[in-house]
Parts: structure tokens; sequence; C-alpha cells
């Protein structure tokens, strides 16, 4: 038997050659499911005329954002698609490409090497792209039915919005493993010289998407909010307020597309650092269990996130014993995540014991999925409404902004301490585990809890992208229905509440998930890039690199200046939103003051609200991504590849702590606004909408907006960027250095560097100006 050339080619055993077809056929199992999802939900009603016109003007607006973002970042990757290609002609293949294409030469093997590298960049960046633009359509035809659904009952509002997400999630996992195992088909053991070409692809895609959608979204939230909510007393998506429109769009170009492509990096990511560290263990071992144990793990994922999230409408149906019947929208997503989790572990340890001969490979995946699950209930605790940290939070309202968000604060701190050592303890397990095998055993286990921990990823995708799903149904209604006070309307009003508000919290865990499995992929290229660096030093007949010591002090400038950096991109991603949002605060102003706004007679200017936005956002993509490619490979011709090491290591630790952070400061403010806003009104009591409290409440959640949507999530990505970058010029660092070992100066690499240096200086100055309206 030898199921497309994988006997021959790669040495596959049938049951391994019958695997990978498997994962092929799990792949597009995936994407069906993803198209049946898209009939479901196009199938459902989409409510009155005014509902549909709302819903147009948003659908056209986040359409508009994205074609122009393509625009933007379309010759960018033109530029890196040539440098892809040229890279594998500066430094020679690896040995393993060269093996694997013995037959053909040197020179062939370059060619294959440098055109797959090419054509993998292309599919990665391609694919990111494709599930963030067609994950956002899908957001919005389903949001304008989740509100006519609503009117309805919960259970039909519920499975709308969740099946919607679902939709970008399968889209997530058919093409992420479609990817990765096609690579893998194709190239055999030299697979990591494309893949990290696959990598860099999707992960740049979305860093732009990340960036600019949450400029977007949180410039428009931000000066709806002050001026509507804060200085005019009208509710939130009041469709006399200018920005709502801007607001809407944002939800979907921020929420849904940039997170969408933000966990397909992650999801693509962890599946290239656990083939490239697994084959460098087939390459001691000469056992290719190392690379289709991961990638048949991942199918089974794809398979349990179908069972997973197909039930989630069922749990408030059903009143099962022992448990009874969900009570709402959140505790449905929980107990369908543990359906995913139960299934795959259980086949992952049959797998582990009939194929591998190895349970502990099945124990990395359960620790994988528990650090996912483990990240629900603790993301929920620090951001859920009904959870002691909000509600100190709302205590806090009582006495001003000030409190509220000093409170806010020491929430988001404490939580990310409690990710980090989440993070470390299974950490801890890969080391208990393969301590004994050796260095390369340990490092390949902490990417086989990468990969278990996005077995999931459906799932996870599902419950971010429900999010803004539900947002916008309850800004669709509210614009609406107003007015509309009779028994239905009202109780469709409570369902959409009561699901953006499991929404903020389901938004936050993914979030809290993506942030770590960020980490996870980032310290595997670490490894990754440890084991790059000593294998072109061997073929140069150079001392091999096989640690990053901290004692050397070219190191450790590196690990201070990595620590900095994230600081850095947060400080230009915030003051981007600072500077677009008091554009939007202006105009507002402006348009309240025309006649007729306030008493609902005249239709404010909308599209002008767009266009700041827009502009603010698209300002900001080349500036920031510059930054994230230049700043490694500055480091790294001027300090070489020891101190570009260190430098990553100072990303890793300084981007988790602040990305978790801002993440769940954030969330905790808006649940606490929201909480107050549940109330009943009371001016005197000081309760409910418009009271002094639900004042402080909105300050907060303004000051947590840009954390938890621009700068917190948009790290994730950037940390990855700044790794594979790392990874793909290591090789040539290592080859030409500024200054070699004789103490004299290249001066080429020496204007290289300051040509880099300028380019960042640039950039940093670039993203500091004021934006120039038309």
């Amino acid at each position: 038997m030898d199921i497309l050339w994988l006997g021959s080619r790669h040495g596959l055993n049938g049951f391994e050659q019958v695997a990978i077809a498997g994962v092929l056929l799990s792949a597009f199992i995936s994407l069906v499911y993803a198209w049946w999802l898209r009939s479901t939900v196009l199938k459902k009603d989409q409510g009155t005329q005014v509902m549909q016109d709302i819903w147009n003007a948003i659908r056209v607006g986040a359409d508009s954002y994205l074609n122009r973002q393509l625009k933007t970042i379309l010759p960018i990757i033109g530029v890196l698609t040539v440098v892809m290609f040229l890279s594998v002609y500066v430094v020679p293949p690896s040995h393993e490409a060269v093996e694997e294409f013995q037959a053909l030469g040197q020179e062939a093997t370059t060619l294959i090497i440098a055109i797959g590298r090419t054509i993998a960049f292309i599919m990665g960046a391609s694919f990111s792209l494709i599930v963030g633009q067609w994950g956002m359509r899908m957001a919005v035809q389903a949001n304008v039915r989740v509100a006519a659904a609503s009117r309805r009952g919960f259970n039909e509002a519920l499975s709308i919005a969740y099946y919607a997400g679902t939709y970008t999630g399968m889209l997530t996992d058919g093409l992420g493993l479609l990817g990765g195992t096609l690579i893998f088909v194709a190239f055999g053991k030299a697979a990591p010289d494309a893949l990290l070409g696959f990598g860099f692809g999707g992960t740049l895609l979305a860093l732009f998407m990340r960036v600019g959608g949450g400029i977007y979204t949180k410039a428009a939230d931000v000066g709806a909010d002050l001026v509507g909510k804060v200085e005019k007393d009208i509710p939130e998506d009041d469709p006399r307020n200018a920005a709502v429109v801007a607001d809407l769009v944002g939800d979907n170009v921020g929420d849904c597309a940039g997170m969408a492509a933000d966990i397909f990096e992650s999801y693509e990511v962890t599946i290239v650092s656990g083939l490239i560290l697994g084959l460098s263990l087939v390459a001691i071992t000469g056992d290719l269990k190392w690379i289709v144990f991961p990638l048949i793990i991942r199918a089974v994922g794809v398979i349990s996130s179908i069972i997973g999230t197909f039930t989630v409408p069922i749990w408030s149906k059903i009143d099962l014993p022992f448990i009874g019947r969900a009570h709402d929208a959140e505790e449905a997503m929980f107990r369908s995540y543990e359906v995913s989790s139960i299934f795959t572990v259980a086949i992952s340890f049959w797998l582990a014991l009939s194929y591998a001969n190895d349970w502990r490979l099945a124990a990395l995946t359960a620790v994988g999925v528990g650090l996912a699950v483990a990240f629900n209930p603790l993301t929920s605790y620090f951001t859920s409404t009904k959870k002691p940290p909000v509600k100190e939070i709302v205590s806090s309202t009582g006495t001003g902004p000030a409190t509220t968000i000093l409170s806010g604060l020491s929430v988001g701190m404490e939580s990310s301490v409690w990710a980090l050592v989440v993070i470390v303890i299974s950490f801890i397990f890969s080391l208990l585990l393969y301590n004994g095998d050796g260095p390369a055993y340990v490092l390949y286990a902490v990417a086989m809890i990468g990969i278990g921990m996005l077995s999931h990823t459906g799932n996870n995708v599902a419950m971010d992208s429900y999010g803004p799903i539900s947002d916008n149904a309850n800004g669709i209604g509210e614009m609406a229905w107003q007015g509309m006070e009779d028994k239905e309307t009202k109780d469709a009003r409570q369902i959409m509440a009561d699901l953006d508000a499991v929404g903020n919290t389901t938004k936050a865990i993914t979030k809290g998930i993506a942030i770590a499995s960020a980490v996870i992929a980032a310290v595997s290229l670490f490894a990754s890039y440890i084991t790059d660096v000593g294998r072109v030093q061997e073929q140069l007949g150079q001392v091999v690199m096989d640690a990053i010591r901290i004692s050397d002090t070219r190191v450790f400038i590196g690990l201070l200046l990595g620590g900095a950096l994230p600081w850095l991109f947060s400080s230009l991603s915030i003051r981007a939103v600072s500077r677009a949002a008091g554009l939007i605060v202006e105009e507002v102003r402006r348009q309240f003051k025309i006649p007729g706004i306030m008493e609902g007679t005249v239709k404010p200017d909308y599209a002008q609200v767009v266009g700041i936005s827009t502009a603010s956002a698209q300002k900001e993509l080349i500036p920031l991504a510059t930054i994230s490619v230049l700043m490694p490979l500055v480091v790294g011709l001027v300090l070489h590849v020891e101190a570009l090491g260190g430098f990553l290591a100072g990303i890793i630790l300084s981007g988790q702590l602040l990305a978790v952070f801002m993440s769940n400061a954030g969330g905790a403010w808006d649940n606490a606004k929201k909480a107050i806003e549940d109330e009943p009104r009371d001016l005197v009591a000081n309760t409910g909408k418009g009271s002094e409290r639900h004042k402080a409440g909105v300050v907060g959640d303004t000051v947590g907006d840009p954390l938890k949507d621009t700068a917190g999530p948009a790290l994730n990505p950037m940390i990855k960027v700044a790794n594979l970058v790392s990874l793909l010029a290591a090789p040539i660092i290592v080859k030409y250095p500024m200054i070699s070992e004789d103490g004299s100066l290249n001066i080429v690499v020496a204007l290289v560097a300051a040509v880099l240096l300028a380019g960042t200086i640039w950039a940093i100055a670039r993203s500091k100006s004021t934006v120039e309206m038309h």
C-alpha cells in the first residue's frame, strides 16, 4: 500500500499512511461542516425592513473597510513573497532537505525549497485572510438574524449566534490542518524549510487584521460611549449617535475578522512548531510517530469540535439527570467544550497506547486540553458579572471613576499572574514526563501541549465570534425597536442583553486561550531557533550554540530590549485609539448640535465617523508591522544570534503578562458596566443607566476597551511575528556577522543594520503622527 506516495517517499507504514489520509479527510469534513452551518444560518429570517436597513449599513461599512485594508497590505505581501523566495539562496537548505531531494542535486533542491517556502507563505497568508474575511461576513449575515430570532425565543437566537461563530471555527480547523498536512506530504523531512513560510504568512496577516480592526473598533466604541452615554445620557447603540454604525462595524472588523485570523495563526504556528521539533526527533530516533501523532490529534480535535459545537443548543432544552439543563448560554458552551475535551483525551490515550507505544504523548495532549479548559473558569472568574472581582469593581463605582479604574487595574494584574502560573504548571508536566530523555524531547513535549490546547479551535473561535454577533444583534434591536415597549420587544431585548453579557466573558476566555497558545507556540519556536542556529553553525564550522546564557552581557541586553517591545507596541496602538477617539468625540459633539438630531427628526451622518475610524486604522497598519519585523533584525545583526535569543525570551515573558493583564482588566470593566446597566434605573438611589455609578462604569469601560480589544490581542501575532522573523533570519545572521571573530567590521552588514534601524525609527515616528483627514 502506498497512499499519495507516503510509503515510498517518506517511509510511513500502512497505519501511518491511512492516518495521514484520514487527517486530510477530516480537514475536508471540517470545511463541509462549515458550509452546512453557513447554509443553516442563512435560511433564517432577517427581520423587519428597518432592521435590514441598519444591517445593510453595517455590512457595507465592514466590507468597505476590509477591501481598503487589503489594498494597503497587498504591496507588503508582494515584497515579502520575493524575500521568501530569495532567502533560501542566501543560506543553503538544511541537510534534511538535501537528503529528501538528493536525487535531484543541490541546485534543484534549492529551487524546490525556494518555491515551496514561497507558496507556503502565500498559502498561509491567503488562509488567514480567508478565515478573517469569510468569518466576518458570516458574522454580519448572522447578527440581524439573531435580533429577529430573539423575538421568538432564547434558544433559536443562541443557536444562530453560536453556529455562525462555529462556521469561522471550522474554517480555521480545516484550513490550518489542510495547509500543514499538505506541506508535510509534499516535502517530508524538508517540511520545516517550507513550514516557516506558512507560519509567517498566516501570522503577518493576523497582525495586520488584529491591529487595524482593533484600532477601528475601539476608536468608534470609545467615542460613541463618551459622548452618548456620559454626556448625553442616551442608551448604547442609540440611532441619534453619529458613531453608532461605526461602533457596530468595528465589532465585525475587530472582534470577528481580527480575532479569527489571530486564532488561525495560533493554530497554524503550533502545527508548524510541532512538526519542526517532531522532525528533529525523527532524525534522532528514525521513528515517524513524532510527526504523525500530532497531526492525528489535530484531526481528532476537528471531529471533537463538530460533536461539541453541535450540542450547544441542546443543553438548554434537555433536563439531564444529576446536571439538569444549562441555565444560560455560557453554561451551554462550557458543557459543549467539556464534551469535546473528553472525546479528544479518550481517543488520544487509545492512539498513544495502540500506535505510538508511549502513553506520555496522550498525557501531554490531555495537559494541553486541560490547559484550555482551565482558562475557561480562570478567565470567567476575573471577568464574569457573577464573580467577586467584577462585583468589587461594581462596588467601587460608587466612589467615582478613579476607584473604578484602580480596582480594574488590580483585577487585571492579578489575573495575569495566575494565567502565567497555569502555563508554568503545564511546562512542569512536560519536564516531568520527558526530562530523562533529553532537552529535545522536553521542547517537543511543550509543542505537544500547544497541539492539545488548540485541538478544539472550532469551539474556541465559536465562543469568540459569538460575542460580537450577539453584540451587533443587540445594537440592531436597540436602533430598530426604539420607542417600542410591548412585552415581546422587552423580552427580546432581555434575551439579547443576556446573550451579549455572556459574549463579553466568552471573548475574554478565548483571548486568554489565544495568549497562552501564543506563549506555548513562541516557546516552541524559540526551541526551533536554537536548533536552527546550531545547524547552520555546524555547517559553517563554527562553535555550535546549544543554549542561551543570560550571564552573557549581549544576551541580557537582548532580553531587556525584547521585554520593552510589547510595551512600545501597546503604547503606540493605544495612542492611535486615543487620537482617533478624540476626533470621533469632536465629530459626534458637532453633530449633536445640529437641530433635529437629539429630537430624532434628522438622521446623523454616520459615514463621517466611519471615515475617521477607517483612516485611523489604515494609518497604523504599516508602522506597527514594520516595528515587529525590523526590531528583531536590528538586534540580531548588531548583537548577534545569542542576543537575539535573549530578545525573544524577553518578548515572550513581557508580552504574556501584559496581554493577559490588558485583556482581563478590559473585560472586567466592560462587564461591571453591564452589571450596573442591568440594575433598575433609579437616579436617587444611584442605580441603573444614567446614574453616577453608571457614568463611572462607562469611564472604566472606555479605558479598558483599547486594552482588551486592541493592544492586548495584537500582542499575540506580534510575539509570533518576531519569533518567525528571527527563525528565518537566524541562518543569515550566523553566516554574515557584523563583527567577525577577528574583530573586523562587515561594512555591508553594518549599513543594512543602519537602514533597518532607520526604518524602525521612521515607523515609530509615523505611528505617533496625527491622522490626516480628507
